[in-house]
């Protein structure tokens, strides 16, 4: 299964326990396949060190430069704006659908019909 995590997802997992902890356990022992764009990993990476900051004890790099050298990388494609109540959230549809991949999000996303058909 191809998987794309948001970035709360993703880097929560990293600095706190829980959910999005198992959730990068089930990645490390291969449960399933992380998809990201270059602009998903940036915000995964911006996010991660904006978090540091506040947390210095946790080095969120390593684990970082894993997701970066161990997912598949994809060219999202152009999702209109309407598809997404969060604006924000277009990059990673953009990317599950051009990964064929499930999102991963702590919220809901939202998305039209019509778009969410194609993953």
């Amino acid at each position: 299964m191809r998987v794309v995590l948001d970035t709360n997802v993703l880097v929560s997992g990293i600095f706190f326990t829980g959910p999005p902890a198992t959730i990068l356990a089930a990645w490390a022992s291969r449960r399933f396949e992380l998809v990201a764009s270059i602009e998903v990993l940036a915000e995964y990476r911006r996010v991660g060190a904006r978090l540091g900051s506040r947390y210095p004890l946790v080095d969120a790099e390593p684990l970082l430069d894993l997701v970066t050298r161990e997912s598949r990388i994809v060219d999202p494609i152009p999702v209109p704006t309407s598809a997404c109540d969060d604006p924000d959230d277009i990059m990673f549809l953009a990317c599950a659908i051009a990964g064929h991949a499930h999102i991963v999000e702590p919220p809901p996303i939202s998305w039209t019909p019509v778009i969410a058909s194609n993953v």
